[in-house]
């Protein structure tokens, strides 16, 4: 119940640390308004009815008693309007009236100020005690009176009374104008206090725009130069001290980012100038053990293995060299060509040497009726649908059907190569474009697998200007490529048949 109470008010309260200042300065000003209002609208009513029964002490029973005694009880002339009076005898009331402010209210008793109070007003009439304070009595039409009781000179009670409108009235007329006197002041207070605390508040205003402005930069990579500042660091004050912290921690954060990039910048300068250095002795040994085999002369069966081998790992070697090469110029931010790509008739040739390379696989090619046409480097790109391709037949086991879908939606090209295999491990999902990362480290090995063909991929489609992503599940595993689209191409050549659907092997 507390919870659900909390809940509910949580959702009342503005969300901003500004409308709640506002709001809590409202309330506080209408709770002391309140407050204020009713103890001065109690205070009055309580003098003008200590007045009123100094005045029905002052006067006693004169008007009651002139009720059955005339000229005996005074003037009643002397009375103020509205002066009730009431003779009881034996609990009963035997006379009473009201004066009306005519001159004969107590000489003729058929006078139309006589007043016949209702039961239960007769009754708390008769149970005043003589002499004693005065109390509030409602008489019906009459409305509430003041009364008081005192002993008459027959063994009556005679009482008297004064009416209560007028405290009423002046009551309801203060609390009137306090209330409109509040609600000005509540309004006014508003205004103020809404400027007040925008005001105070510009310097919290800076420092959340300084905060802003920095986690829109783009920190994951690259030189990053922070020169974002908070200018409000006056320690004295709390929003100073908020602003000295994140100061000094952007100036943590960005030597961070320094020497950060300057250790990327120095491995990649490393893998660039070791795999340039690699490439030309990796060929020698290569050449060599090609040389060696081609020898006429007999050749020990040990031997021709071993130099079978060396031939094969330092192909293997140059192959990793050269995308280690790839990498390390795609990380220097190496622009890529930029030229009329057709990007079906690359995923017709990549498809045609997957399938010669993977004959156990089922492969499956579905395009659009019209040739792709994009801006880009088709060297690049043929490379970003071969290893893709690849990487399905090598992780896949035979019989696994792959399919090479290509689509194009409005300023977008859709590229997907999916498979029915076993999928990828979900501890491997998130880092399978990361460099030398393996779904299987035994197989890999002997299928020559490197583990920077999907690092590759990703590198080049975002020089390219896309993203790369990947779906994987047991059964179903897709690797979706989207690259900005060119339509202002003109078409290379015929279009040839129609590419819907290219049948299965």
């Amino acid at each position: 119940m507390t919870g659900g109470l909390r809940g509910r008010l949580a959702r009342l309260l503005p969300r901003t640390l500004r409308g709640r200042l506002i709001a809590g300065l409202l309330v506080l000003l209408v709770v002391t308004c309140t407050a204020v209002g009713l103890a001065t609208t109690a205070a009055l009513r309580h003098f003008l009815v200590d007045r009123l029964d100094q005045q029905l002490a002052d006067t006693g029973g004169r008007y009651a008693a002139s009720l059955e005694h005339a000229g005996q009880g005074g003037d009643t002339r002397a009375q103020a309007p509205g002066t009730f009076g009431a003779r009881l005898l034996n609990g009963r009331v035997t006379a009473a009236a009201v004066v009306d402010g005519d001159a004969d209210d107590a000489d003729d008793p058929n006078d139309d100020d006589r007043v016949t109070p209702s039961p239960a007003a007769q009754r708390a009439l008769a149970a005043l005690p003589a002499g004693g304070p005065a109390r509030t009595v409602d008489l019906g039409a009459a409305g509430p009176y003041r009364v008081r009781a005192v002993a008459g000179r027959d063994g009556d009670l005679l009482v008297g009374g004064l009416p209560l409108r007028q405290v009423e009235d002046t009551v309801d007329r203060l609390a009137t104008l306090e209330l409109t006197v509040f609600a000005l002041a509540a309004a006014g207070a508003g205004v103020a206090g809404a400027l007040w605390v925008r005001w105070s508040l510009r310097p919290l205003d800076r420092v959340a725009r300084t905060a802003e402005r920095v986690s829109a930069l783009p920190l994951a990579s690259g030189a990053v130069t922070l020169a974002e500042r908070v200018p409000d660091d006056d320690p004295r004050t709390e929003v100073g001290r908020v602003g000295t912290a994140l100061n000094r921690m952007l100036d943590h954060v960005g030597a961070a980012l320094a020497r950060r990039q300057a250790v990327e910048e120095r491995l990649r300068a490393f893998a660039a100038d070791a795999s340039h250095e690699l490439r030309t002795p990796v060929a020698a040994i290569r050449g060599h053990a090609e040389l060696a085999l081609c020898h006429p002369g007999d050749v020990p069966e040990p031997v021709r293995h071993s130099l079978e081998r060396i031939s094969a790992e330092s192909g293997r070697m140059g192959t990793i060299v050269e995308d280690l090469l790839l990498l390390a110029r795609l990380d220097a931010g190496r622009p890529l060509a930029d030229e009329e790509v057709d990007l079906t008739r690359i995923s017709l040739d990549a498809l045609a040497d997957a399938r010669a390379a993977g004959r156990e696989h089922r492969w499956r090619l579905v395009l659009p009726e019209e040739p792709v046409l994009l801006r880009g480097d088709a060297h690049r790109l043929s490379q970003v649908v071969a290893n893709l391709l690849a990487n399905a037949h090598s992780h896949t086991p035979p019989g696994t059907e792959v399919e090479l879908s290509l689509e194009q939606a409005g300023e977008q090209v859709r590229m997907a190569v999916t498979d029915n295999g076993p999928g990828i491990p979900p501890e491997l999902t998130g880092r399978v474009f990361e460099r030398f990362v393996r779904g299987d480290r035994a197989r890999s090995r002997t299928t020559g697998s490197t583990g920077l063909g999907l690092s590759i991929v990703q590198a080049v489609v975002q020089a390219q200007g896309g993203e790369v992503e990947v779906a994987s599940r047991p059964g179903r595993t897709v690797f979706a490529v989207r690259l900005p689209a060119h339509r202002s191409c003109d078409r290379i050549g015929s279009a040839g048949p129609s590419w819907a659907a290219v049948p299965r092997p």
